[in-house]
């Protein structure tokens, strides 16, 4: 078994003068050859591992606290320190501090903090110690002076410090205090406040243990009312004795512990409301004063902790249906102030409080406080759940599904926590803000990945979405719709839903003729609470949407199957009507971040439910302002473009081209549309390609099937399509030179005839269409050719009356816009008339070789 007198914690002080604890462990002492001295070594008392390694330096100043602290600098602005579990080990390991820089061990501080001129030093080695004036009326101003020309030195400091302490000058002064009061002499009172002042400057702990002691700190936060730069005295005595009251809400039976709480708060007090702000050369002096009062708090919790039948006691009464109101909210409180000085506990010993408090029922008692209808009850019940979930979230989450399997829906902790910031009535709606940041940890997947169960991530959000974000998205769907209300619930639906849900449910039944009145006052314009209602519930709509935004970037399937199923985004892109520009900014927001996902189950989605048209409706509407809303909406057609999106490049382009082109100042519309018109042509060409690959490999690598299908064509065709060259024959080796003449003249003209099945098949694939009326889908974008002919298709006269669809050949311009051109007819006197299954013949077999085989079905 380690020995326990060497146990310590290691400390190091951060930039907001708070200690952070870096772990507990064994320290010892012994020579380092890498620093070639004596030095500090603290190991894990986990694993081994070497938490500090410090050496002894002879010029670094060590100062002893409390009896059980060391603490020291090794750079600007890196204090460190050791907390020893027993006194004895302190003694040790100061004793080898104190034995490196050959000092005494009885001194509480080894060096001086900076170094001083020779001729200070000289005149400090020339004086063996400070000799204090006697603590006498008169000479007060004198005792003043001295403090004041002693605290820019180090030394002087230490040695003024020293004299203090062992004259027992403290009380002395204290004396002299009463006196001063009693004889209202206003001079000797102002020195007195200059002289404790210049004392908590010192920084010392041992006389700060003097001073706080319970005989003394009254009479120490009196000699600080006497401010000589106030005309009247301040009454932080009349204050803490008269109108604040210690209140023991469950009876605290240790003396010790109840000692230790008075005192941590006056010490508090003291530093917050009683001494003056410091400044920046007098902020390191007080350093103790917040190295007390932190451990203070360590050994409250820590005494707390151990007293199970305090605990016990406690959440039995906050969780009895027979507590009053007041009791109870004084329980809450008690248990936030409990929870806000576990706070200063080592990581271990924090993990180990929050356990304590889950077995002892937190969460069911925060369960039930958070029903209750005290504002500021649910506001310290909310505090103390913030606590349980910035520590623990997976403690949380786990208690929330076992919960689910018990309860129903609507009295589910987290369903509670999500009414609340719905029904949060403050004008800044600071509870919801809150409770928005509290979910929003909740439903992180960050803070899952760290979880002992590797399925938390999957099983919570599961529950999440089938429990809960129905609740969540209940304002949005509500604020979203025209509300219809059916027979007998016309005054329901007449109600803004941010007054139904502060509203009892009683006033909400057809028959209430409280509700009736309210409803005709409502009609005649008469709503004084409307405007804050409508605020309110815009600011509520914009928490929503930044938590469901949230939700799109880290939850993937999740909410894309909620999204999807729900149409949620086609409700939220209805606030891109709202007069308040912060709403439709978040659910511009909102819509941009799936965009930029760049999934395309997300963009099919957006195409089919054509929920570009409001975004774009708001930006015409908008007009020529140049606002946050304009740049937002032109950078989200900006990604597009810019990401080469090509669904839902083509998709605006096809349907909003006529609204957005007359758009100059900036180029993104119109790079949209290049993007559009080069992918159209990389389109046609990739046809062309495949379309003469294909007829390569059907002249020299033909299959069975292939040589079925032409045989069959063979003897279906005349000879005068032969020599037009629609059908290709394989190569007859055994032709002679000029035949072969022959055959490349008509190869010539074969290629000519390709070309032009080439033109047909890519003219199939883009059929025109009439224009269309702005903001409205059209199949294809809006052209200005002239009427079609309705003569001209591949269909001749013969099948004009099959229900295939009359195609037109079209040939493309640089502009896009497309033209009509007119096959060439042909007279097929095997056809004949109303049969279908002669329509497969009327196609030329190289445009039949790149149709689907649906497409020439004779039904199709």
């Amino acid at each position: 078994m380690a020995d326990t007198r060497r146990r310590v914690k290691v400390y190091t002080l951060n930039e907001e003068r708070q200690w952070d604890d870096r772990g507990t462990g064994h320290v010892s002492s012994s020579y380092v050859e890498r620093f070639k001295g004596m030095s500090l070594l603290v190991r894990a008392e986990s694993d081994g591992s070497l938490l500090l390694e410090s050496k002894i330096n002879p010029n670094t100043a060590y100062q002893k606290q409390q009896d059980t602290l060391i603490v020291w600098s090794e750079a600007d602005n890196y204090d460190l320190a050791l907390s020893f579990q027993e006194k004895a080990g302190c003694d040790e390991i100061w004793e080898k501090i104190c034995q490196v820089q050959g000092k005494d061990p009885s001194v509480d501080i080894t060096q001086d903090l900076v170094d001083e001129s020779e001729e200070e030093r000289f005149d400090d080695m020339s004086s063996p110690g400070l000799e204090l004036p006697p603590c006498e009326l008169s000479r007060l101003e004198e005792l003043a002076e001295l403090v004041a020309t002693s605290l820019p030195s180090p030394l002087r400091r230490e040695k003024l410090a020293l004299a203090l302490e062992n004259e027992g000058y403290i009380k002395k002064l204290l004396e002299l205090f009463h006196v001063c009061e009693d004889l209202e002499n206003v001079e000797g009172l102002h020195h007195l406040y200059e002289i404790i002042k210049g004392i908590f400057l010192l920084n010392r702990t041992a006389l700060f243990e003097v001073m706080f002691s319970e005989e003394c700190i009254m009479d120490v936060i009196g000699c600080l009312e006497y401010d000589p730069s106030l005309s009247q005295p301040r009454k932080h005595r009349e204050f803490l004795t008269k109108t604040a009251k210690f209140k023991e809400v469950i009876p605290i039976l240790d003396p010790e512990l109840k000692q230790k709480i008075h005192q941590t708060y006056r010490v508090q007090y003291i530093q917050d409301m009683v001494l003056p702000t410091p400044s920046v050369f007098e902020e390191n002096m007080l350093s103790t004063l917040h190295s007390f009062i932190f451990f203070n708090k360590v050994e409250i919790v820590g005494m707390l902790q151990e007293d199970e039948k305090f605990l016990t006691e406690l959440f039995a009464q906050l969780t009895d249906d027979t507590t009053d109101d007041d009791k109870r909210q004084e329980l809450v409180n008690f248990l936030k102030e409990f929870c806000a000085f576990s706070q200063t506990l080592q990581p271990q010993n924090r993990d180990s409080f929050f356990k304590t408090l889950s077995n002892m029922g937190v969460l069911p008692a925060l369960e039930v406080i958070l029903g209750m209808d005290d504002l500021q009850v649910r506001s310290a019940a909310t505090d103390i759940f913030s606590y349980l979930v910035e520590y623990n979230p997976s403690m949380v989450r786990e208690f929330v599904m076992q919960e689910a399997q018990q309860n129903d829906d609507d009295i589910l902790l987290i369903n509670l926590i999500i009414e609340h910031m719905i029904c949060d009535t403050d004008p800044e709606l600071g509870g919801a803000v809150q409770l928005m940041g509290l979910l929003r940890t909740l439903v992180d997947p960050e803070n899952m990945l760290a979880a002992v169960n590797k399925n938390e991530k999957t099983e919570f959000l599961s529950f999440f979405y089938k429990h809960c974000m129905h609740v969540l998205t209940a304002p949005l769907l509500a604020n979203t719709t025209e509300e219809k209300p059916s027979k007998g619930d016309e005054t329901l639906g007449k109600f803004p839903y941010s007054i139904r849900l502060c509203l009892p449910s009683s006033m909400l039944e057809p028959s209430c003729p409280v509700a009736r009145q309210l409803v005709d006052h409502f009609a005649k314009g008469n709503n004084p609470f409307n405007k804050i209602y409508n605020n309110l519930t815009a600011q509520l709509l914009a928490l929503i949407l930044e938590l469901l935004t949230f939700c799109v970037e880290h939850h993937t399937y999740h909410i894309k199957n909620y999204i999807i199923n729900k149409d949620v985004l086609r409700r939220v892109l209805v606030l891109m009507g709202s007069k308040h520009a912060f709403v439709a900014l978040c659910a511009l927001r909102f819509m941009r971040k799936i965009v930029g996902l760049k999934d395309e189950f997300y963009n099919r989605y957006i195409m089919k439910a054509i929920l570009f048209e409001p975004v774009v409706r708001a930006f015409l509407n908008n007009g020529s302002r140049y606002n946050l809303l304009n740049s937002a909406i032109i950078e989200m057609f900006e990604f597009i473009r810019v990401e080469d999106i090509k669904s839902l490049t083509a998709h605006v382009i096809e349907n909003y081209w006529k609204a957005l082109e007359e758009v100059d100042y900036v180029q993104t519309f119109k790079g949209l549309k290049l993007r559009y018109e080069q992918q159209r042509e990389r389109q046609d060409h990739s046809k062309l390609d495949s379309m003469r690959s294909i007829l390569r490999n059907n002249r020299y690598r033909r299959d069975a099937r292939t040589l079925e299908e032409e045989e069959e064509m063979w003897f279906n065709t005349d000879e005068e399509e032969l020599e037009d060259g629609e059908a290709v024959l394989p190569a007859d080796r055994s032709k002679t030179d000029g035949e072969i003449v022959d055959h490349f003249g008509k190869f010539m003209e074969r290629k000519k005839c390709m070309e032009s099945a080439d033109l047909i098949v890519n003219s199939f694939f883009l059929l025109p269409s009439l224009p269309s009326p702005p903001l409205h889908p059209t199949p294809n974008p809006p052209t200005n050719s002239p009427p079609h002919d309705s003569t001209a298709g591949i269909c001749n006269e013969r099948t004009a009356h099959l229900s295939s669809p009359k195609i037109t050949l079209l040939h493309s311009h640089a502009d896009g816009a497309v033209a009509e051109r007119s096959p060439r007819k042909r007279e097929d006197p095997d056809s004949i008339p109303g049969q279908g299954a002669k329509t497969l013949g009327e196609f030329p077999y190289s445009t039949r070789l790149c149709l689907p085989t649906s497409k020439t079905e004779p039904g199709s």
